[in-house]
């Protein structure tokens, strides 16, 4: 998808002491990729001229995994002063002088976050300097609030905490994703202090001042929360996992793939398969596994695999493997293919068979 978007920027320096894990929040795996995969995935397909991760916690080990997912993606360090505010001021620190048009602002952890809204929310922006991406809520309690004036529009952004108990009661909040115009954030973000109880930048006091210097301010509302649902612990990750994998598996089912059980099968978000295919209960897809048309699958644990057009490998683990049209595999046979340690892992013509 093509764009008028400059530059996207990532927020992935936060430390995730929810999560109670040794691995940054952001590293986390689900469906196929990790939190930050999915976002740079998100980022990568509105083809913008530069995508820029901002990191400090794990500093070395995040960045290695975004230039993983995303070899052209620009790494900005966060320095030692707290807040979102700073963060997209450290990854503004990495962009050409003359960079221009939207830069478009996102969290590291949101994962159902797709191509579709951020563009959206980048359109909507029109020739204001900023729009924000809000939803409702039924119970709106510790998201910031929106805040508009008599016309409807955005003049401010709220924090639970410091609301007044009429403000309280508004349903609509901040999901901290945001278009801007990089002239305009670039110049707010200047006077941005920490003067605030937490000691910390705001992003959402640049929203604040361009209300107030009439720089024009929009509201892009989702009805889907799904997509703007963060994730701070492992039950909100199994959560989130359950919805992804349920949407991929409605997308494959809507193509014409027939998978007789989705709540038992589990399937990556990079898996294809063929119209006719059919994946049977207890089926676990992953990686870059394809399944052909009419091809039999599952139960069984599938990586990496290909299979061919009216194949059958029912009862089967396959890693690695390439399995021919109309091939028939006995029942629970195993075959992996060895890999070499190499970077490309390329796959040996032996395989193991168990």
């Amino acid at each position: 998808m093509s764009s008028n978007i400059d530059t996207v920027i990532i927020l992935a320096a936060g430390q995730g002491t929810r999560m109670k894990s040794a691995t940054p929040k952001v590293l986390h795996e689900m469906c196929g990729r990790s939190l930050l995969g999915h976002s740079i995935a998100a980022a990568r397909g509105l083809d913008p001229e530069r995508i820029v991760a901002v990191v400090r916690h794990e500093r070395d080990t995040v960045a290695a995994h975004a230039l993983e997912c995303d070899s052209d993606i620009i790494i900005a360090d966060q320095d030692e002063i707290p807040g979102t505010g700073r963060a997209v001021w450290c990854g503004l620190q990495a962009l050409p002088a003359d960079a221009r048009g939207t830069c478009l602002v996102m969290a590291g952890d949101v994962p159902l976050l797709n191509t579709e809204t951020l563009a959206r929310l980048a359109d909507s922006r029109g020739d204001a300097a900023l729009s924000v991406l809000t939803t409702e809520l039924e119970d709106a309690t510790g998201y910031g609030r929106i805040v508009r004036d008599e016309t409807g529009a955005v003049q401010a952004i709220v924090e639970h905490k410091d609301a007044t108990e009429a403000q309280r009661e508004i349903r609509e909040i901040n999901t901290s994703i945001y278009a801007f115009d990089i002239d305009f954030l670039r110049s707010a973000l200047e006077n941005v202090d920490t003067n605030n109880s937490q000691g910390e930048m705001y992003l959402t006091d640049v929203l604040e001042a361009a209300y107030k210097q009439g720089a024009g301010t929009q509201a892009m509302v989702l009805d889907d929360n799904w997509l703007v649902e963060g994730c701070n612990d492992l039950v909100q990750l199994a959560t989130l996992r359950k919805e992804m994998n349920r949407r991929v598996c409605e997308k494959l089912m809507r193509a014409g793939v027939s998978i007789h059980d989705p709540a038992t099968t589990v399937i990556d978000v990079t898996v294809t398969a063929e119209p006719d295919a059919h994946i049977y209960p207890g089926a676990i897809l992953r990686g870059n596994t394809h399944v052909g048309a009419r091809a039999l699958v599952g139960p069984g644990e599938y990586t990496d695999a290909t299979i061919g057009a009216d194949a059958d490998v029912r009862h089967c683990v396959l890693r690695g493997a390439t399995v021919e049209a109309g091939e028939r595999l006995v029942p629970y046979s195993v075959i992996a293919s060895e890999r070499s340690d190499d970077d490309e892992r390329k796959a040996h013509e032996s395989f193991t068979f168990v």
